[in-house]
């Protein structure tokens, strides 16, 4: 038996736990700095780099096994190649020495200077997208769109990012050209492209035809829910009108009583003046006068919207209640779609007067 003042042993400890990497990471500069290291001083390499322009001048020094990781492309272009006295021999054809250089140092440490992007971006674009380096290939579409993207070079590169397969920066182009067609389509580049790639051309007039479409199609959109709002302002107003009585025109059931209180309702003034017309008109009758046509429409329009059975002030509102009863389907239908944009429009004002109310 344990006496109570005895010591417990503590119990051994956990087992380590298998270390987890994290899908994000913060590289330090000095890691940077060391692979930047390794790359300047070419300690080990066992790859040269040569461009096709230079003869079999030595561009620059790499590793293998950096090379494959960086990019599966060169990764089987290395397996393939001779090794002649413990080197192979990596010839990069079409760019300048520099560009090359500036591109397999990105492989190392994802560094560069600021000036040799500005100078060799198109370069290194077509160098990232050969050699399937993802990272510097977002990263030159970033600057170009940034800044590195001039009148002088947007068409150029329209065409490298369409050879490319970068979508987004070709639709940054095609929008910096829409914006000045005109003195695009006179210069040297787009005559070049004209020639070399006509289908570039075609597809970018088509864009400019679908743009000027969606622009017609969100201004009509926009002319309809104005008069969806309208409509609904004069519902609210023929109610207001009706129940409490506005400016001049009182109430269904009682006396107007004046009040110091500005009307609200932004559609009342107007409604006023048609329901002064309307009752003043000797053609009122549903086919003649146009302003008075406008107010059996209202009246028509209340009585479907109208969730009262008996007890509601708007004048004739049980009248077209009786009258919708012998209405076509088709007719049905027509009012069923007008109710709801109306109260669809109706949504959408409130919710961007309280957007509007909150900034």
């Amino acid at each position: 038996m344990v006496e109570q003042n005895s010591v417990i042993p503590k119990p051994p400890p956990l087992p380590p736990m298998r270390r987890r990497f994290s899908k994000y990471s913060c590289v330090p500069k000095g890691t940077e700095d060391m692979w930047d290291k390794v790359f300047q001083e070419g300690f080990g390499a066992d790859v040269y780099v040569l461009a096709a322009s230079d003869g079999e001048n030595i561009v620059a020094r790499a590793h293998q096994f950096i090379l494959s990781m960086a990019s599966p492309v060169l990764e089987n272009i290395l397996k393939r190649s001779k090794v002649k006295d413990g080197v192979r021999y990596l010839r990069i054809p079409g760019m300048p020495p520099e560009a090359i250089r500036i591109f397999i140092r990105f492989l190392y440490s994802s560094c560069y200077e600021e000036s040799e992007m500005e100078e060799f971006v198109l370069h290194l674009l077509v160098l990232s997208h050969v050699y399937r380096a993802s990272v510097l290939k977002k990263v030159c579409e970033q600057n170009l769109e940034k800044g590195l993207l001039t009148k002088a070079n947007v068409v150029d590169v329209l065409q490298l990012s369409q050879l490319c397969d970068a979508p987004r920066l070709a639709l940054v182009c095609q929008r910096m050209i829409i914006k000045d067609l005109r003195s695009f389509s006179a210069s040297e580049a787009w005559k070049v492209m004209r020639y070399s790639n006509p289908e570039i051309e075609q597809e970018l007039l088509e864009f400019i035809v679908e743009v000027d479409l969606r622009k017609q199609q969100r201004r009509k959109r926009s002319e309809e829910s104005k008069v969806y709002i309208q409509l609904h302002q004069a519902m609210e107003a023929l109610l207001h009108i009706c129940n409490d009585g506005c400016r001049t025109i009182g109430p269904r059931d009682k006396a107007l009583k004046p009040s110091p209180i500005p009307c609200n309702f932004p559609a009342c003034k107007g409604l006023e003046t048609l329901i002064r017309h309307f009752y003043d008109c000797k053609k009122r009758a549903p086919g003649g006068c146009i302003h008075c046509k406008r107010m059996w429409q209202l009246l028509e329009l209340h009585s479907r919207m109208c969730d009262e059975s008996e007890c509601c002030k708007v004048p004739l509102c049980q009248h077209f209640k009786e009258k919708r009863k012998q209405q076509t389907k088709k007719q049905e239908t027509k009012w069923k779609l007008l109710i709801r944009k109306v109260e669809a429009a109706k949504i959408a004002n409130g919710l961007l007067l309280s957007f509007k109310c909150r900034c």
